[in-house]
């Protein structure tokens, strides 16, 4: 009963504010553009994955054209590099670069849905005891008709008949976890349905915190992106429906942490799936019918997390029509979707449109009235780019002009950003209208005379393929030594942000 008497006020207080604001705001919410002010880095070919292109028939594939669909790139602590390629495969990338199969997923799973760019074999993770446990997770996109597999959880009030796809994360056990290639068992730890038409914001990744160690409460547990499942945008009569946020009793839109040991090895309490739930999330200390697996809620698509040195923790939340995000994320706390986007209201919970938003009233967006909600550190808008936020992370590498910053980007048109990390933290004051100002990359390469050559991302990748791109298709990685990553899931390059190699400007 607590639960639902504390949701009860924050959706109170919700409704009375947004029924206090201006009229709707449909275009160009943040006048004030992102700018270059000098700051440019080297950006690096390292490695391409192989041409998996006619791997899916033309109409299963939503880039029939793109190279190798690479999403995350990740080092283990013995110095091997691994990255995947969504179409089913995860490389080891040898000391020469040299990309080799680490494991084919493609006959593992033969329901493997790759009609979307963010489905197909989406992610994985090492887990930190990888050298001796040989244990490692991954996350993929099954069709659900036709499934044996039975979902651990289908969102409230739907049922098998309305399940559209699965999403699953599995755990793997290497025999040898030493070897170059898989071999080993493999244990399904959660089942999550999706009941709209298109297979929207699939739980995206898996993490563990690296800043953890053992002794920490957090060491070993693993995290989940935050998504909606669909429920904003995912076609069909199930979509767009604002009932299925801003609900304990449900993970939708919730970042979910839990121990991925199965119950019968810990002998604490299950969650939905084959795990256990930390008594440490706060929301597992509320008892039923508030799900324990939930760290956090509130988050249309927060497809990406990382962590600072210090333990902060960071989600890239992509926005609907206009708002893209970042948050500092907090154990228990709420992030607003879909009664906030940025620190404006969402048009859609109050019966208008998703392409919406409403202006929140001073007192609120000025801390002076509290709503219940958190509210992000960095926000752009949609007239900067076409426009989906990928992942960020904290640098302290080698690179002088980044250190102390906060670099991400924009997945569509492939731009770098960067915001002041400790604007961020100043940013995190519970005053909603309080965030950082960003600043654009500009990105260059040294051709082989040494000469500077000023590049976007999109002019990398059509380089690279040949031909003119739509998107760019970015992501962000980073290495066990703090560098960054730089992919596409559109030519299959690797490529690395770098000190300056020297030459002329």
């Amino acid at each position: 009963m607590r639960t639902w008497i504390w949701f009860g006020i924050v959706t109170l207080l919700a409704v009375r504010t947004v029924c206090a604001a201006d009229g709707p705001i449909t275009s160009n919410p943040i006048p004030e553009p992102i700018v270059k002010r000098g700051l440019a880095v080297q950006v690096k070919d390292i490695a391409r994955l192989p041409d998996t292109r006619g791997l899916r028939p033309a109409k299963q594939d939503s880039a029939p054209t793109a190279w190798a669909r690479v999403s995350f790139v990740r080092d283990l602590p013995d110095g091997r590099r691994f990255a995947n390629d969504s179409r089913g495969f995860l490389y080891w990338i040898d000391s020469n670069n040299r990309p080799q199969v680490y494991a084919d997923l493609t006959t593992v799973f033969p329901l493997t849905v790759h009609l979307r760019l963010q489905n197909g074999f989406i992610g994985f993770v090492f887990h930190p005891e990888f050298a001796n446990n040989g244990l490692l997770y991954t996350v993929h996109v099954e069709y659900g008709w036709g499934n044996p597999g039975t979902p651990d959880f289908i969102p409230p009030g739907y049922g098998l008949k309305d399940v559209t796809y699965h999403n699953v994360i599995t755990e793997w056990r290497a025999t040898n976890p030493a070897a170059n290639t898989f071999a080993g068992t493999r244990r399904e730890v959660l089942r999550v349905a999706n009941v709209v038409a298109d297979v929207t914001h699939p739980i995206g990744a898996v993490e563990f915190n690296p800043t953890a160690r053992p002794g920490d409460p957090d060491y070993g547990l693993l995290y989940t992106s935050g998504s909606d499942l669909g429920f904003s945008n995912g076609g069909g009569p199930n979509a767009s429906n604002p009932a299925q946020t801003q609900r304990l009793d449900s993970i939708v839109t919730a970042i979910l942490r839990f121990d991925p040991r199965s119950p019968s090895v810990t002998g604490g309490r299950k969650g939905l799936g084959d795990y256990t739930i930390p008594m440490a999330n706060k929301f597992a200390a509320m008892g039923p019918p508030a799900l324990g697996e939930i760290y956090a809620f509130g988050f249309r698509n927060a497809h990406r997390l990382s962590w600072d040195t210090d333990g902060t923790m960071f989600a890239s939340d992509i926005g609907m029509n206009h708002i893209e995000e970042i948050n500092i994320v907090r154990n228990g706390e709420n992030y607003g979707w879909m009664q906030r986007e940025g620190y404006f209201a969402n048009g859609r919970f109050r019966g208008g449109a998703l392409n919406e938003l409403y202006r929140l009233p001073p007192e609120i967006l000025d801390g002076r009235v509290k709503d219940g909600f958190t509210y992000p550190v960095v926000v752009y808008d949609h007239d900067e780019a076409r426009a989906a936020i990928t992942a960020g992370f904290a640098y302290h590498g080698r690179i002088a002009a980044l250190r102390g910053k906060f670099v991400f980007g924009d997945i569509v048109s492939g731009r770098v950003f960067v915001s002041d990390l400790a604007a961020m933290r100043k940013a995190d004051d519970g005053i909603p209208q309080t965030v950082a100002p960003i600043e654009e990359v500009q990105l260059y390469i040294r051709d082989e005379s040494g000469r500077r050559v000023d590049v976007s991302l999109r002019d990398l990748v059509e380089r690279t393929m040949g031909n003119p791109v739509v998107r760019a298709d970015l992501h962000i990685g980073i290495s066990r030594d703090g560098e960054l990553f730089l992919t596409s899931r559109q030519d299959g390059m690797i490529r690395m942000l770098v000190p300056d190699s020297g030459g002329t400007n």
